[in-house]
C-alpha cells in the first residue's frame, strides 16, 4: 500500500512538472513555399556585349556582393556621398530607433518567464474612535503609527505557451525591423548612386544643349545677314528662329532638374538644400562595372532584406495564431505574500506580527459569445494573408532582377547605337569643317553639322546614364551587400 502511494505521488509530481513545463500550442513556423525558377529571364543573359568602343559586361561567379557595392563605379566623390548619407540620413535614424524599440519589447516580454517580485512599505498614522468602537490595539491607545512591509511574488506558469508564442511574435517583429533597416540602407545607397548619375547626366546634357544654342544663335545671325543680301528667304529665317526657340526651351527644364537633383542629394545626406554645395559628378568620372553580379534564383529569398522582412511578417502571424489559441485555454496564476505589521518599525517581523499567504488560481472562459474563437480564426486568416503577401514580394523580387537584366541588355545595344551615331556625327562635322575651309560649303552647313553632333552627344549621354543606373538597379535588386553588414542577421 505504501509502495503504491509512493508511485502515485511520484506520478503526480511528474505530471505537475510536465504541466508546468507546458507546450506551445499553435503552428510551429515554417517558411512558406516560394517559386523556384531556374533562371531570372526567359533567355540566358550572361554577357552584355557592347561595341568596339563601348565596354561589355560579363556575369561573375555567384560570390557575395560587397557591402560597399557602390565603389564599383570608381568615384571617390560618390563613395563619400554614400557614406555621409548612411551616417546622417534621418530615415535611417528612425529605422534604427524602431529596431531598438522592437528589441526592447522582446526583452520586456521575456521577463514574464520569471516571477514578478514587489516589495512595499506603508507607514500610516491613525486614530481609533474609542468612544464608539473597541480600540484596535490591545493597549487601548487612541493614537498609533502602523508600519507594514510586504513582499509579493506572482508567477503565471506558461502551461500552453501563451508567453512563448508572444515572445516569438515580438522577436519576429524585431527581425522584421532589422531587415527593414537593411532595406532602407540599400535603398538609400541606391538613391544616392542614381542621384549622382543623374547629376552627371544633366550636367553633360546642359553643356551639350548650351553648345547647340550657341550654334543655333550663330546660324540665325548668318541667316539674317544672308536675308539682307538676298541669299536667304524669310522662311529660312523663321525656321531657324523656331529651331533656336526650341533649343532654348529645353535648357530651363534641364537646369530645373539639375537644381532639384542637387536638393535631393543634400536631403539624402541629411543636409538642407542650401548646403548642397557645388556639383561634383561628371559621367567621365563614373566607371561602368564590367563584371555584373550573378546570383542563383533560389538564393534571392535570402539575399534581399525586403523579402526577409516579409518572411518575418509571416512568422509573426504564425505566432499570433498560437497566442489566440492559448488565450482560449485555462490560465494559471501562482502568488505568495510575506510581510509584517506593527506599531513599532523594529517589531514588524517578530513572530506575532508576521503574516503570509500562498495562493493559486485557474481561470477559464466558459462563455464569450464566440469572441475568442473568432479571434483565433482572424489570426489564421491573417497568417494566410501574410503568406500570400510574402509570395507576392518574392515574385516582385524575381521581376526586379529580370527587369534590370533586360534593361542592361537593352541599354548596351542603345548605348552602342548612340555611340555609333555620335561618332558618325563627329565624322560629318570634321568633313564639313574641311569643306568649309576649302570653300565648298558655307558657315551655315558647318553650324548644322555642329548641331547634329551635339544632339547625338546628348543621346549618347542619356544612354550612358541609363546603363549606369540600370547596373545599380541590378545590384539593388539582388540585395546589394547587406549580408556583409556586421549588424545584419545571417540565416538561411
Amino acid at each position: 500500500m505504501m509502495f503504491s502511494t509512493r508511485i502515485w505521488r511520484r506520478s503526480l509530481l511528474a505530471t505537475t512538472l510536465a504541466v508546468c513545463a507546458g507546450c506551445a500550442v499553435g503552428p510551429d513556423y515554417r517558411r512558406p513555399s516560394t517559386p523556384g525558377p531556374a533562371h531570372f529571364t526567359r533567355e540566358a543573359l550572361v554577357d552584355i556585349v557592347g561595341s568596339p568602343s563601348v565596354a561589355s559586361q560579363q556575369g561573375a561567379s555567384s560570390e557575395a556582393i560587397s557591402e560597399t557595392w557602390w565603389q564599383v563605379f570608381g568615384s571617390e566623390a560618390l563613395n563619400v556621398k554614400v557614406q555621409r548619407a548612411l551616417a546622417h540620413n534621418p530615415d535611417l535614424d528612425a529605422a534604427m530607433a524602431a529596431l531598438r524599440q522592437a528589441q526592447e519589447n522582446v526583452a520586456a516580454q521575456r521577463a514574464t518567464f520569471f516571477p514578478g517580485v514587489q516589495l512595499s512599505y506603508a507607514p500610516s498614522r491613525q486614530r481609533d474612535a474609542v468612544g464608539t468602537l473597541s480600540p484596535t490595539l490591545t493597549s487601548g491607545s487612541t493614537y498609533y503609527t502602523l508600519h507594514t512591509s510586504q513582499l509579493n511574488i506572482s508567477y503565471d506558469p506558461d502551461v500552453f505557451g501563451l508567453n512563448r508564442r508572444t515572445v516569438e511574435s515580438l522577436q519576429a517583429q524585431a527581425d522584421n525591423q532589422r531587415y527593414q533597416l537593411e532595406a532602407a540602407r540599400l535603398t538609400l545607397a541606391a538613391n544616392v548612386v542614381n542621384a549622382a548619375i543623374q547629376e552627371a547626366s544633366l550636367r553633360a546634357q546642359i553643356d551639350a544643349t548650351t553648345t547647340v544654342i550657341d550654334a543655333q544663335t550663330r546660324a540665325l545671325a548668318i541667316l539674317h545677314n544672308q536675308a539682307r543680301l538676298g541669299y536667304a528667304s524669310a522662311l529660312d529665317v523663321a525656321a531657324q528662329e523656331s529651331a533656336l526657340a526650341q533649343a532654348r526651351q529645353a535648357l530651363p527644364g534641364l537646369q530645373k532638374q539639375l537644381q532639384q537633383n542637387r536638393d535631393l542629394l543634400a536631403v539624402l545626406c541629411g543636409d538642407t538644400p542650401d548646403q548642397a554645395g557645388a556639383p561634383e559628378f561628371e559621367l567621365g568620372h563614373l566607371t561602368l562595372p564590367v563584371v555584373l553580379p550573378r546570383a542563383v534564383p533560389s538564393q534571392l529569398v535570402t539575399q534581399r532584406p525586403d523579402v526577409r522582412a516579409a518572411e518575418e511578417s509571416v512568422h509573426d502571424a504564425s505566432a499570433q495564431v498560437g497566442v489566440a489559441l492559448a488565450n482560449r485555454l485555462p490560465q494559471f496564476t501562482l502568488s505568495a505574500a510575506y510581510g509584517g505589521s506593527a506599531t513599532s518599525f523594529t517589531r514588524m517581523f517578530t513572530d506575532d506580527n508576521i503574516f503570509w499567504t500562498l495562493a493559486g488560481s485557474i481561470s477559464q472562459t466558459v462563455f464569450d459569445v464566440g469572441a475568442l474563437k473568432h479571434k483565433q480564426r482572424a489570426a489564421e486568416a491573417a497568417l494566410q494573408q501574410s503568406a500570400a503577401q510574402y509570395r507576392g514580394v518574392v515574385l516582385g523580387a524575381f521581376q526586379n532582377v529580370a527587369d534590370a537584366l533586360y534593361a542592361i541588355d537593352s541599354d548596351a545595344r542603345a548605348l552602342a547605337a548612340a555611340d555609333d551615331a555620335e561618332k558618325a556625327a563627329q565624322r560629318t562635322l570634321a568633313l564639313t569643317q574641311k569643306q568649309q575651309q576649302l570653300g565648298y560649303v558655307n558657315s551655315l552647313a558647318l553650324i548644322n553639322a555642329q548641331q547634329a553632333y551635339e544632339q547625338a552627344r546628348i543621346s549618347r549621354v542619356q544612354a550612358q546614364a541609363a546603363r549606369l543606373s540600370d547596373t545599380a538597379a541590378l545590384i539593388q535588386a539582388l540585395g546589394g551587400g547587406w549580408q556583409g553588414s556586421s549588424g545584419s542577421k545571417k540565416s538561411g
